[in-house]
């Protein structure tokens, strides 16, 4: 039965007292002075900081740190502060910095609403929530509602984790049933030998991995389809479709017209859960709200699609209100400052 290590909870704790840093000068300084500069900004009251407990710079993505600080409080405090400017003076000017919070995935949580009415004949449904809520307390559940619904919400892997952990319960009711129809059999007629051959012939066609499922945050399902769905599909024969239910997607798996070789579409499946945990670690998200009016957007859009060009692997999401970044810490900070500037002087110019 799945669930949370004490290595997982140190990290999770860890990670709440950690902030990403974007904007860092690279190649500016030696990386142990740069690393001094920065513990000395944020241990400063006037940057609303505390005491540092571990720094990260370099990082793999260029001008990207990271700091953790002792008490989880003054990430809060550090976040809430408008504009953090990296001074000193080793430094040749002033830099603005980006601050976030860190987090294990891309985005800091995604919500859904379980029906939990298929387990109401084997469990008392308020004593399976608690076991829910002491087995992740990164998971924050709604009240339960008189149908069996429940909204969770979370960070995506809590919510794959409780995927998991409840689909392993549907499994055991399953075999459950399964025991307790067999006691209760009757002789066999052929018609039912002939359609328990059958069944077994699909339940096989699906062990060799004929239909799978994956489940993913839908923004990084919207990068991997813009990316990577050639790299992840080259030389195979599986037809995908996705079904999208706000920050979830998931995605049916299945052999195209031509039969594939026996585990194929298992493969593929294997390769999309492993290039969704690559990009949880290393993708952010940034968002940018059209200030002035939603008869705007038209021209955000088109900034966008200018500055895309030096940014090439930022994808951009337009919506009704505001456009959706999602790339690395650094890109993101930067492509989003660029078409903030490019759109200030076309507001100038009015």
């Amino acid at each position: 039965m799945p669930f949370l290590s004490a290595q997982d909870m140190g990290q999770a704790a860890k990670s709440a007292r950690t902030v990403v840093i974007s904007g860092v000068p690279d190649g500016v300084l030696n990386n142990d002075v740069m690393s001094d500069i920065l513990v000395i900004h944020f241990q400063k009251a006037k940057n609303n900081g505390g005491d540092v407990e571990e720094v990260k710079y370099p990082t793999t993505e260029k001008g990207v740190a990271y700091i953790t600080f002792e008490d989880q409080e003054v990430v809060g405090s550090v976040l809430q502060k408008n504009e953090h400017r990296l001074e000193d003076r080793r430094l040749p000017r002033y830099y603005p910095l980006k601050v976030t919070a860190y987090c294990e995935n891309v985005f800091s949580s995604v919500t859904a609403v379980l029906d939990m009415s298929v387990f109401k004949y084997k469990f008392v449904l308020e004593d399976l929530i608690q076991e829910l809520k002491k087995k992740s307390t990164a998971l924050s559940f709604g009240s339960l509602q008189s149908n069996g619904h429940i909204s969770v919400q979370g960070s995506f892997p809590a919510m794959k984790w409780l995927r998991d952990f409840l689909l392993l319960k549907a499994k055991s009711l399953s075999e459950d049933k399964n025991e307790e129809s067999k006691s209760h059999q009757r002789p066999k007629k052929r018609l039912q030998r002939h359609r328990l051959t059958r069944e077994m012939n699909n339940f096989v066609h699906d062990a060799e991995g004929e239909k799978q499922v994956v489940v993913l945050d839908t923004d990084v399902y919207h990068y991997m389809k813009c990316f990577f769905s050639k790299e992840l599909l080259a030389n195979t024969d599986v037809v995908i479709s996705d079904v999208t239910d706000g920050d979830i997607t998931t995605l049916h798996l299945q052999r195209g017209r031509s039969r594939p070789d026996a585990g194929q579409v298992l493969r593929v499946k294997e390769k999309i859960e492993n290039q969704s945990i690559k990009l949880h670690k290393s993708l952010r998200k940034e968002r940018i709200n059209f200030e002035r009016c939603i008869r705007d957007k038209k021209k955000y859009r088109s900034v966008c699609e200018s500055v895309k060009s030096r940014f090439p692997n930022v994808l951009f999401i337009p919506c009704d209100t505001h456009i959706d970044l999602i790339g690395s810490s650094s890109a993101v900070f930067e492509f989003k400052r660029e078409v903030n500037k490019k759109m200030q002087g076309l507001f100038q110019n009015r």
